[in-house]
């Protein structure tokens, strides 16, 4: 996987690595959380998740979140968020933005002709974005890579 770091202090962005040729098992069919099915019977079959999760690599990036503003999304301190810098912000999606200088992760609210960055932590305010922002999009978190 290429890293490439930006000057922001801490922050370090992945790029998607479509040349891999690392391919691990993979079992296409739903695992219940029931009775076992026959896993053993699809063992056959491989993944190689950059081709899974980055539907645009020339434009997908890895971003590492930090903090716990989003953890009611289910994006939690640590995970690795798989952006897409292609995809039209829209209201409700979940995006990396940069603000005054500053990246974080929100779900964007368009109300009343107004945009605000919007937690999913009630321990944490609306930002609101003004004409005296400096302010962009630089993707839409499509997947969240997390551990248990």
């Amino acid at each position: 996987m290429q890293v490439k770091k930006l000057h922001s202090p801490g922050l370090t962005f992945f790029k998607p690595e479509t040349e891999n040729t690392l391919r691990l098992p993979f079992i296409p069919v739903g695992v219940k959380a029931g009775f076992p099915s026959p896993a053993l019977d699809f063992m056959e079959y491989t993944i190689d998740l950059n081709k899974y999760v980055a539907k645009h690599p020339h434009t997908t990036f890895y971003i590492k979140a930090d903090g716990h503003s989003m953890r009611d999304a289910g994006i939690d301190d640590g995970d690795i968020l798989v952006t897409d810098r292609s995809l039209e912000p829209a209201n409700g999606k979940i995006a990396i933005c940069l603000i005054d200088g500053e990246f974080t992760v929100k779900r964007l609210k368009l109300e009343n002709g107004s945009l605000f960055l919007m937690p999913e932590n009630p321990a944490y305010p609306p930002l609101p974005v003004t004409e005296n922002s400096q302010f962009s999009v630089w993707g839409i978190v499509t997947f969240v890579i997390k551990s248990l």
